[in-house]
């Protein structure tokens, strides 16, 4: 896993970043919902006394979680990546990547940080599925 940039880029780097401030921000709440939603739902398996192979469900609000958090850390938007855009300014002020080669990178950048968030999802559902709630 990369080192987090430490200061905000603002401008479009290849695989490296393609989102500015309000955007990083954006990603942010998207973070503190999914962990949010992720404690609700661990609150309530907690209190109902939800049987462990029950609590998979917990698998989407941390999925949502991690996706925000990581997309938020590397300054990179796996959406932006897909599409071959990225966004600097105001919310749908998105541009376009002119290089194919830049293109393909970040459609690599995006897979990565979606392996990584599927991951670090799975890791906290295996915790929540086995912990004695």
């Amino acid at each position: 896993m990369s080192e987090p940039i430490s200061e905000p880029l603002n401008n479009y780097q290849a695989g490296v970043c393609n989102i500015g401030p309000s955007e990083i921000r954006k990603r942010r709440t998207v973070a503190i919902i999914g962990a949010a939603l992720s404690a609700a739902g661990i609150a309530s398996y907690s209190h109902n006394h939800t049987a462990h192979l029950s609590r998979i469900g917990i698998f989407l609000p941390l999925l949502v979680f991690s996706v925000g958090y990581v997309q938020s850390r590397k300054r990179f938007c796996l959406a932006f990546g897909f599409m071959g855009t990225f966004n600097f300014g105001k919310s749908r002020e998105v541009a376009q990547v002119a290089s194919p080669e830049d293109r393909a990178f970040d459609r690599k950048t995006a897979l990565s940080i979606l392996a990584q968030s599927a991951a670090i999802a799975l890791a906290l559902t295996v915790i929540v599925v086995i912990l004695p709630l």
